[in-house]
């Protein structure tokens, strides 16, 4: 196979590719949440751009596969995983993302906590990580999922939202936000009583599952309850091939920092997983303005009087 066929077959879009190929700043962001649920070999086909882009952008599908120790058949499968429909436009977004960074970004700060760290180097790591997180969640979440799952919210009859754990957290956050402004919503963190309350669900309404790992027992079958009744359903998750999405309308992908030892999985998600809340609140309270902004300024005077001076 001459080079030439190899860069056009290396070019083809593949059957799960997306129509539109993320935005090179995207690709880092894609790389960190993807790669744990990658093969061995495609992992290293991943690290290796997401290290370097300047340096990969100059490769052939062949000189990648080599430099990395795998196949090219191999290199056009983590291309299209990432969202490329080919080897050749994630070149052109490695080269893209190779320009950004020389155009005067500061290097990443990626020592893990230690268990000696002075708290100055705790806070200044924590920060990063916190700001990294943040940034990936926006670079990678779909705009037009957000904005189906905002209008879905906007019209719904009553919301329920499912989590454990740390995003049981997350889920009382949204439904706290949404009761603010007026709306019907309800966060369970008890499988029986989410299932319970989801068999009453029906069209109209809405069910949100938030799972980091996309495959927690007791928010899936729920959600799944929700979908087979007919609710519009919504999956906020770190593993967008997990097995929750198969249940969710609309699948909205958060990202996390890399984990270590003192910095476990559930607090980065937790950071992205808020990002994602917020957004649907904005979103709604757009949407729904004039009955939200009265709602806002009626809770916000009923609680007036417990924040003021000298009382208890």
């Amino acid at each position: 196979m001459t080079q030439d066929v190899k860069e056009i077959f290396a070019s083809q879009r593949g059957p799960g590719a997306p129509a539109t190929a993320p935005a090179p700043a995207a690709l880092a962001a894609k790389v960190r949440t993807l790669a744990p649920s990658m093969t061995r070999s495609m992992q290293r086909v991943a690290e290796a751009v997401a290290a370097d882009p300047a340096g990969c952008a100059a490769l052939t599908v062949t000189g990648l596969a080599e430099l990395t120790g795998t196949s090219e058949a191999t290199v056009v499968r983590t291309a299209r995983l990432l969202g490329y429909p080919g080897y050749r436009d994630l070149r052109l977004a490695l080269a893209g993302l190779a320009a950004q960074q020389q155009s005067g970004r500061a290097p990443a700060i990626t020592t893990d906590i230690a268990v000696d760290d002075p708290m100055a180097d705790v806070v200044a790591k924590l920060a990063h990580d916190e700001q990294q997180t943040l940034a990936d969640t926006a670079a990678g979440l779909d705009t037009v999922q957000l904005g189906a799952a905002v209008a879905a919210l906007a019209a719904a009859r009553r919301t329920d939202v499912y989590g454990v754990g740390a995003s049981g957290l997350v889920a009382q956050d949204l439904t706290q936000k949404l009761l603010r402004i007026g709306l019907v919503a309800h966060a369970h963190s008890d499988p029986h009583l989410a299932v319970t309350n989801a068999v009453q669900l029906r069209a109209g309404d809405v069910a949100i599952a938030i799972t980091h790992s996309g495959s927690t027992g007791d928010v899936i079958e729920p959600l799944r309850v929700a979908f087979e009744h007919g609710a519009t359903t919504v999956a906020v998750t770190g593993r967008p091939d997990g097995p929750v999405t198969q249940y969710a309308d609309h699948v909205l992908t958060t990202s996390t920092a890399r984990e270590s030892e003192l910095r476990p999985a559930a607090m980065s998600s937790r950071t992205s997983q808020l990002l994602v809340v917020d957004c649907l609140f904005v979103g709604v309270a757009q949407r729904t303005y004039e009955s939200a902004a009265p709602a806002l300024a009626a809770s916000y005077e009923a609680l007036a009087h417990r924040h003021r001076s000298g009382s208890r």
